[in-house]
């Protein structure tokens, strides 16, 4: 089963986290080239180096050590890359990885411990909306992060899938100027759920991780000159109304 997770869940399993997506790349891309079928494998920005230069691009991935926190998620995600070419040299395999930014929506894992900030933070708000508690959010809410809309990473793979033939990966991204905090992002669940401001406390004394991993989507936007994200606030709005409406079946 795939490891992957939150900045806590990272910091307490990187060895978990290592050693069974290393299991899990070499046994699908392995498949993969035996049934010679097409493979898009899935990297993410946080496994980019922590010591870099913003925003990051393609190039960079194995330019420096990734940030601590979750360095065996980062290195094993690495050696998808690093596969990808070698068995395309060695055996002209049809492979290639996407790394998307930040994805929230829908179907994903609310779960508060294990799930990632958007999902964990929608909730925790409601957990606070129902019992009149406080709103934690974990760490300063400085952060910046870049979230792509689940349904639209899925339009954007299916064209990974069909058109994209370069073995290099590609970043899928909302515009740098999309670029929003975790505190921005608080508040814009609080609304949501229509939490009075006073409920949303900020807890300094938890980590923050990476202040920031802008990544540059100019790849992608030489393909898609014209494709549309759904606004983070939209999408935010529409998470939260799916998470009340499947709240019984929800992962969490």
């Amino acid at each position: 089963m795939i490891q992957v997770g939150g900045l806590f869940n990272n910091l307490k399993h990187n060895v978990e986290f290592f050693r069974e997506n290393m299991m899990m790349n070499d046994n699908v891309l392995l498949v993969a080239k035996e049934l010679n079928c097409r493979c898009v494998s899935c990297l993410s920005t946080c496994i980019f180096p922590d010591k870099t230069t913003y925003p990051i691009n393609e190039t960079m991935l194995h330019a420096g050590k990734p940030h601590s926190s979750n360095e065996g998620y980062s290195f094993a995600k690495r050696m998808v890359d690093v596969m990808n070419r070698i068995y395309s040299n060695e055996y002209g395999c049809d492979f290639t990885s996407v790394i998307p930014t930040n994805i929230y929506g829908p179907h994903d894992n609310f779960n508060v411990d294990e799930g990632h900030v958007i999902p964990g933070l929608i909730h925790k708000c409601h957990i606070a909306k129902q019992t009149g508690g406080e709103f934690h959010v974990w760490g300063s809410g400085t952060p910046l992060r870049q979230f792509v809309y689940a349904p639209d990473l899925g339009r954007l793979m299916i064209w990974v899938m069909r058109e994209y033939r370069e073995v290099e990966p590609i970043i899928l991204s909302v515009d740098e100027a999309a670029e929003v905090s975790i505190k921005d992002i608080a508040e814009m669940i609080a609304e949501a759920f229509e939490l009075p401001p006073a409920q949303l406390v900020f807890d300094t004394e938890k980590s923050d991780g990476q202040f920031k991993k802008t990544a540059d989507n100019t790849k992608l936007r030489g393909y898609l000159p014209d494709f549309e994200f759904v606004p983070i606030k939209e999408g935010i709005a529409k998470s939260v109304a799916w998470f009340l409406e499947n709240y019984e079946t929800a992962r969490k």
